[in-house]
């Protein structure tokens, strides 16, 4: 019998060849859009194609878990619900989740895991989503180690993010895509807004940033790495390790998986250690 490692490595998949990228590179288990209602529109993958993911990843005891965690309008809860029942047959892990709708719904024993856009950012979040019946909550992005250590006290698995990008607005919580472009980061469609260069103008239109300063990504947070922490989130008692990056390609996927499972490794032989080539691989990739 293989024994499970006590935390798991989980890996972003924007489709089956970013997925079956990270399980060969090592990750425990995988994240993937459906075909609707996850929150990276552009990343949804036929229900035929997650059943081939999930036949290759069960070879290797890797997990797949499937978003749909969008909020849900009226009318389409009733196909949320025949796709939760698809996803059920074809012997997906469990589903990410935000509406809490989809607890009204008549579901599949599926394992349900309250997605960060649940805006879990306390000890009693937590509570809330154990007590809705969530097997596992996924934390915000903001959180600190102690307030990350203090939700790990509930009895609930926690799911933390490790490594990507960040969103300028609290916990992903954005309405600024809609405002400017029309899409919806909450149905999906963000189109991030963010990552523009802007100029900064005081009350008479000048330019409050000149020459090289001019223009710059003024609301596009520096992507987070926490290899230099990781330690004290398995100390804290952190289940899963997320990164970030449905929309990545699958050399990037390879390339950052591969780097945390050394990492991870390492830290539970008792000797760990992050060599410079992953931090300057990882700096690397970034850049693509």
């Amino acid at each position: 019998m293989i024994r499970q490692r006590p935390v798991e490595l989980l890996a972003p998949a924007r489709n089956v060849e970013c997925a079956m990228a990270a399980v060969d590179h090592g990750a425990d288990a995988v994240y993937i859009g459906a075909p609707r209602f996850g929150a990276r529109a552009s990343a949804g993958n036929s229900v035929e194609d997650i059943a081939r993911l999930v036949e290759y990843a069960h070879t290797f005891r890797v997990k797949v878990y499937v978003t749909v965690n969008t909020i849900l309008k009226d009318e389409e809860l009733p196909e949320t619900e025949r796709l939760v029942w698809a996803l059920y047959r074809v012997g997906v892990d469990a589903l990410i989740v935000q509406d809490m709708a989809l607890l009204e719904l008549d579901l599949p024993p599926i394992p349900l895991h309250a997605s960060t856009q649940m805006s879990i950012t306390n000890s009693s979040g937590v509570d809330f989503a154990m007590g809705a019946g969530m097997e596992r909550s996924v934390l915000a992005r903001e959180l600190s180690l102690k307030e990350i250590g203090a939700a790990c006290s509930r009895g609930s698995e926690i799911e933390t993010f490790i490594h990507g990008a960040l969103c300028v607005c609290y916990s992903g919580q954005c309405l600024m895509s809609s405002l400017i472009g029309g899409r919806s980061g909450n149905r999906g469609r963000c189109a991030q807004p963010c990552r523009l260069p802007y100029k900064l103008l005081n009350a008479k239109d000048e330019d409050m940033l000149k020459g090289k300063d001019a223009g710059q990504y003024l609301l596009s947070p520096k992507d987070m790495n926490t290899l230099s922490i990781l330690p004290q989130l398995i100390d804290a008692g952190v289940v899963s390790y997320k990164i970030e990056g449905r929309m990545k390609r699958p050399e990037y996927v390879a390339v950052v998986v591969d780097a945390y499972r050394r990492a991870i490794d390492s830290y539970l032989a008792g000797d760990y250690n992050v060599p410079e080539e992953d931090l300057a691989n990882i700096e690397q990739i970034f850049n693509r």
